[in-house]
């Protein structure tokens, strides 16, 4: 009986195995040939891109997977000959950076507040955030504008930085995350003589590390890939756009150079990625107990 239960564990190990393995190798394909084209030459990519939509329905499309020669050319011509497109990745990495830095002083304490303190209005507060972390874009789009609109602040990159620095969602999950620090530890920082800033600063921040470190991360990726905000709040100020936008303008008028662009956009959030992926798990996993 043992035994049998021993193989039959043995074989849906292995079958999860290959079946994660075949999902695994899907989902890196793509990138990976981003990668691998970034490296083509120019007028290489340009004539396999230039074949798009001349086959047949029986003829396999032809995937190259190693060029003629290894060429830096497609990032050359990005970021040297084209300037402009260094300009958007400059744009994009200037609002994650600030919003993240607004974010850190600002969603940490308001988390705090909702989950250690008790006051008038708190739940109320709280159902407010809630509403607006289900709530589109799409359905907060006109408010925000006659709001920025009223305020000053369209066409300016302060209507992009403002609205994310203060986003409900991770607001939720770090407050539900502080939500499972036990209150003896608090009331022993407090009766100690910490006081609530120095609470909040050496207890309540360090034991919060994993579900901050999974906020950054996504939030960074949230700010790397804005499309509709920047359309819509800095219409009239093309050369704050972020490089997000711009992938349609390199598609269709560089297309030698459009593997290049993809790949410079991909490798900063991948990174992040990466580095922040232990912090994702443990914190978002850790926020769903309460």
């Amino acid at each position: 009986m043992r035994t049998d239960n021993k193989t039959r564990w043995k074989t849906g190990k292995i079958i999860s195995i290959t079946l994660l393995s075949l999902m695994a190798i899907l989902l890196l394909f793509p990138i990976v040939l981003t990668f691998l084209y970034s490296f083509f030459p120019v007028k290489e990519m340009n004539d396999l891109l230039g074949t798009r939509g001349n086959f047949s329905v029986d003829q396999w499309m032809d995937f190259p997977l190693s060029p003629s020669m290894v060429s830096l050319r497609q990032y050359y011509s990005l970021l040297i000959e084209k300037p402009i497109y260094l300009q958007y990745f400059m744009n994009s990495v200037f609002y994650a950076v600030v919003v993240l830095l607004f974010q850190a002083i600002v969603l940490p304490a308001l988390s705090y507040a909702l989950s250690c303190f008790k006051f008038f209005g708190r739940e109320a507060l709280f159902f407010l955030i809630l509403l607006l972390m289900l709530m589109p874009f799409q359905v907060t789009m006109a408010p925000s504008v006659l709001t920025m609109k009223t305020l000053g602040l369209l066409n300016t990159r302060w209507a992009i930085i403002l609205p994310l620095a203060v986003s409900p969602l991770y607001v939720f999950l770090i407050r539900q995350y502080m939500l499972s620090i036990p209150t003896d530890i608090l009331e022993a920082g407090l009766m100690d003589g910490a006081g609530t800033v120095r609470t909040y600063l050496y207890i309540v921040l360090p034991a919060c590390a994993p579900i901050l470190g999974a906020a950054c991360a996504l939030s960074f990726a949230d700010s790397w890939n804005l499309v509709e905000q920047p359309l819509i709040y800095l219409s009239e100020l093309r050369d704050a756009l972020p490089l997000s936008v711009m992938f349609n303008a390199i598609g269709e008028s560089e297309k030698g150079v459009a593997f290049a662009g993809a790949a410079l956009y991909i490798l900063p959030a991948m990174l992040i990625y990466i580095y922040f992926q232990e912090d994702i798990l443990t914190g978002i996993q850790l926020s769903d107990l309460k």
